[in-house]
């Protein structure tokens, strides 16, 4: 009996996030497939196939969006991984424990407002009429107003400081869970700073930062609006190419075939990342 009543409380108890998983991923996701693989032959007329992934194919301009997306965005992920580290790793082990959750609200404020505001204010700053431009041209460092905008460079820093934080949470989390002493021990063994980074502190952070890496990694590869405001008309990312089939086109069985082919894409890039770094999924999440 008190069997019974414990297998029901998990039911009731898990019975929520399953019906969250089954009506808001899964079947939309069985949806997106079935658009995704109707061709349409005339008017109102539609056949199975594979037509929809072989027109991506046959153009090389999709494709090579695709590419240069999954580039961008490795190369986000690494900034990303290579600032926050030390701001994670400040948080964790340096700073004391009253100035951690300030330290931490401080990483959070970026959340509090939407990424149409973050990109604006961004546009703000670089325009060539915005704050930067105008004081460098106050201070005579410039002749006339520069154009910072528009361009990969400015499209790389809206897409990290978006994302930063969430490299910043999974390495605070899996290194405050490491033992000082490890770190002593290193040094008494007569290791100096590097090797004590190299050989103690980035292995026992690694489900962190894979865990870090994965989500930023995803998050920017299926970002919108950061890239189309602050890169303009120079902008080539891949969700441009989706939003363009669905809205502008009106082609929703070419969208959902761009969809899942950029879920595949990003899927195989996570695949190979732990692949090389040793770690598996389940491991990553349970530490991290």
């Amino acid at each position: 009996m008190q069997s019974d009543i414990k297998r029901l409380s998990l039911i009731l108890l898990f019975a929520p996030f399953a019906l969250w998983i089954a009506l808001l991923i899964i079947l939309p996701h069985m949806g997106m497939v079935v658009l995704s693989l109707r061709e349409k032959v005339a008017p109102r007329v539609y056949e199975f196939g594979f037509g929809n992934y072989i027109d991506f194919i046959n153009e090389p301009i999709y494709w090579n969006t695709l590419l240069r997306t999954g580039s961008m965005s490795i190369l986000v992920t690494f900034l990303a991984l290579l600032i926050g580290f030390p701001i994670a790793y400040y948080i964790a082990k340096i700073a004391g424990k009253r100035s951690r959750g300030a330290l931490f609200l401080l990483c959070l404020i970026p959340l509090w407002v939407s990424d149409l505001i973050r990109a604006f204010g961004w546009i703000l700053l670089l325009r060539e009429t915005g704050v930067i431009s105008s004081f460098l041209t106050d201070i005579g460092l410039i002749k006339q107003p520069i154009e910072f905008l528009y361009n990969d460079i400015t499209v790389i820093i809206g897409l990290v400081y978006t994302v930063i934080l969430f490299m910043i949470v999974p390495l605070v989390s899996t290194l405050d869970g490491m033992d000082n002493a490890m770190i002593e021990a290193g040094y008494n063994l007569g290791g100096n700073g590097f090797t004590v980074l190299r050989r103690i502190i980035v292995p026992y952070a690694m489900p962190g930062i894979v865990s870090g890496c994965i989500v930023v990694f995803m998050m920017t590869a299926g970002s919108y609006l950061t890239p189309i405001l602050l890169g303009g008309k120079n902008s080539s990312w891949f969700t441009e190419q989706i939003y363009d089939q669905f809205i502008t086109r009106f082609n929703w069985e070419s969208g959902a075939a761009f969809g899942f082919l950029l879920l595949a894409f990003t899927s195989v890039v996570v695949w190979i990342g732990l692949r090389l770094t040793g770690q598996t999924l389940a491991n990553t999440v349970a530490k991290s």
